[in-house]
């Protein structure tokens, strides 16, 4: 009798599993809270990038009532580097939901749990199996590119998603699909990885149709990518005479959102050429023009940013009408801890080393 491929790999799986700090041991069930912070911190990230963040969080707010109670400055701040900010507003709004409406107990179901902010169908049932034991179906980059192989789908992404979650569905077992969900993924991760796949350790090495045809490490097929623009703007360093810096809160939607920011123009492919830089200037100063640029990626687009500098007397007036409500002097001791995002952190570094 021929073993189910999701038995041969749970076999696998029980020997292998990787040792996560948000994971429980094959078999087991793991904490909800722990399952949803971790799925919600990996999304668009890496394992490695978001251990010391899951660590931090859990250390800072165990419960998901403790981070109910937080503010969301200091969640924003706790979250800064790790990218994708809107990540971290569904964060903090989800766990006040769960804690308001819930009693402070997630939904079991893939149905109850997509009702909730920042919870899509991926992370839905990523919950629902991981932590619930519940049969769910998993399908993140590394199960697609796995199923791939395994079923030598040649159609590219994103028009393959139906057919490779069909794959996934055919295999989930009805028991354990939290584990072999982890599992699936961690065979990605670790073995039928992006650049080489290891056919030779692979549990899944005799049935896959990809190692059979010689085709395993072409898949998955991904259409081009079409070119990323670039973006430019300008940011306004500006200290007071007790070497405090200027920030301004950006709005809560859109990118970024709640974030602190160095003041700065909008962000625009075509800047209009007759509008003077020092229009959008946030205080009256005698400005200098900093050499060289800043630049960063986003998902969408690149950005440059140019950065002028002034030094002004006591805090001076915040001169936009639109921003003094969300404009303050932070001391340099506290930046640290304030919820600037990457691209910031490049501003100010930029910043104090010409100033």
């Amino acid at each position: 009798m021929q073993v189910p491929l999701s038995t041969q790999l749970l076999q696998w799986y029980d020997r292998h599993a990787r040792v996560l700090p948000w994971r429980a041991p094959p078999g087991t069930i793991a904490d909800p809270y722990e399952v949803w912070l971790s799925e919600i911190m990996l999304q668009q990230t890496t394992v490695v990038t978001v251990k010391p963040y899951f660590d931090k969080f859990k250390k800072t707010w165990p419960k998901v009532g403790d981070l109910a109670n937080a503010s969301l400055d200091e969640v924003l701040s706790a979250w800064a580097g790790l990218g994708y900010y809107a990540r971290a507003r569904n964060l903090h709004r989800c766990a006040q939901v769960v804690a308001d409406e819930h009693q402070g107990i997630f939904p079991q179901t893939e149905v109850e749990l997509k009702q909730l902010p920042g919870i899509g169908q991926y992370t839905a049932a990523a919950i629902a199996a991981i932590a619930f034991g519940q049969r769910a179906v998993v399908v993140d980059g590394n199960v697609e590119r796995v199923m791939a192989r395994l079923f030598a789908v040649e159609e590219p992404l994103p028009d393959a998603k139906s057919v490779l979650k069909e794959h996934a569905d055919s295999l989930t077992p009805d028991d354990r699909a939290g584990d072999y969900a982890q599992a699936v993924m961690d065979l990605g991760a670790t073995i039928c990885a992006p650049r080489k796949a290891n056919c030779l350790i692979c549990p899944w090495s005799d049935p896959c149709a990809g190692r059979r045809q010689g085709i395993a490490e072409t898949l998955p097929r991904k259409k081009p990518k079409a070119q990323k623009p670039t973006r430019s703007g300008t940011a306004f360093m500006v200290l007071n005479s007790r070497g405090e810096l200027l920030l301004r809160d950006r709005e809560l939607k859109g990118l970024l959102g709640g974030m602190a920011e160095v003041p700065s123009t909008p962000w625009v492919e075509s800047p209009e050429p007759d509008t003077p830089v020092l229009n959008h200037a946030p205080v009256d100063a005698d400005w200098t023009q900093l050499n060289g640029l800043v630049r960063h990626t986003f998902t969408h687009f690149h950005l440059e940013l140019g950065v002028w500098a002034a030094r002004v007397t006591g805090e001076a007036a915040v001169r936009s009408a639109a921003w003094p409500d969300r404009c303050r002097w932070v001391a340099r001791r506290d930046l640290d801890t304030a919820a600037l995002p990457s691209v910031m952190r490049k501003v100010i570094a930029h910043g104090l080393e010409r100033m």
